[in-house]
């Protein structure tokens, strides 16, 4: 269960790239980009999933439970976030801003992996289906 979620978190991670890139390319970070996405939001979005990815790798290199459990406490503002995210992508989406670029297949991907990962850590971490 933790390789499995290590997977889709990878997964989820390489969807989120490729829009953060797409985002900062089309310039939704400078002041007055119109985009509807702050650059706080994005930026500790990508961090804190960053900080949760790495806790759990640390987790499966020392097997340490505390730090399963730490991984999911990150991922729930970044669950929060994310969603925050999709709900002023959504109006967006045809506005011609940065966001408006995301390809849409990559953000349902992004966010059915993303849901598959909280659901595998959580797993996990509860101690169901071993490593």
């Amino acid at each position: 269960m933790a390789v499995a979620a290590l997977v889709t978190w990878l997964i989820t991670a390489v969807g989120g790239i490729v829009m953060l890139g797409t985002w900062i390319r089309a310039g939704g970070h400078r002041p007055g980009s119109g985009s509807r996405l702050a650059p706080g939001l994005v930026f500790g979005h990508f961090a804190l999933a960053v900080i949760g990815l790495v806790l759990w790798i640390a987790y499966l290199a020392v097997d340490d439970d505390a730090l399963a459990w730490v991984a999911f406490a990150a991922l729930l503002p970044v669950a929060v976030l994310g969603f925050t995210m999709l709900a002023r992508w959504i109006p967006a989406r045809r506005s011609g801003t940065a966001e408006s670029r995301f390809p849409v297949p990559v953000v349902i991907g992004h966010g059915l992996f993303a849901a598959a990962t909280l659901v595998l850590v959580a797993l996990a971490a509860l101690g169901v289906g071993g490593r």
